[in-house]
C-alpha cells in the first residue's frame, strides 16, 4: 500500500485552493471546476467541493468541519515562512520550539483545518526527516 494523498472536502473551492497555493507556493492542478490537487514530491493535497460528496455517499463528509488533523508542511526556514504569512493567516502560534526537536508555527486555513508548518532544528529531528 501507498500513501497517496490527502483530500479536504470544503465549501468554497476557489478560496482554500488559493489559500494552500499562497502558503505552499505553488499552483494547483484543477482536474474538474470542482477538484484541484495541489502535488508535492512527498505527497498530494487535494481539494474537492463539497457536491462531490454525492459522488461516494451523501453526508459522508462535510467541509469545515474538522477538529482533529493538523497539515503539516516542512520548511528550510520556519521563521521566514512565518513572517512571509503571518498578516494572510489566522495565527494560532508563532514559531515555538516542539518537544521532539521541531520549531513549528500554526494558523488556520479559511475552513478551520490547523496547518503546521515546521523545520527540524535538533539534530535527532534533523535524521529523522533526512536533513542535515
Amino acid at each position: 500500500m501507498k500513501f497517496a494523498s490527502t483530500r479536504l472536502i470544503v465549501a468554497d473551492i476557489n478560496a482554500m485552493v488559493g489559500f494552500y497555493e499562497k502558503v505552499m507556493d505553488r499552483k494547483a492542478d484543477w482536474l474538474a471546476p470542482v477538484f484541484a490537487e495541489i502535488v508535492t514530491s512527498a505527497a498530494t493535497l487535494a481539494f474537492g467541493s463539497a457536491e462531490t460528496v454525492a459522488l461516494f455517499r451523501e453526508q459522508s463528509a462535510e467541509p469545515a468541519a474538522n477538529r482533529t488533523a493538523i497539515i503539516e508542511l516542512r520548511v528550510d526556514n520556519v521563521e521566514s515562512e512565518f513572517a512571509r504569512l503571518k498578516e494572510e493567516v489566522d495565527v494560532v502560534h508563532a514559531p515555538k520550539m516542539l518537544p521532539w526537536g521541531n520549531c513549528a508555527a500554526q494558523f488556520r486555513d479559511p475552513e478551520g483545518t490547523l496547518v503546521s508548518i515546521y523545520t527540524p532544528v535538533t539534530e535527532t529531528a534533523k535524521q529523522r526527516f533526512g536533513s542535515r
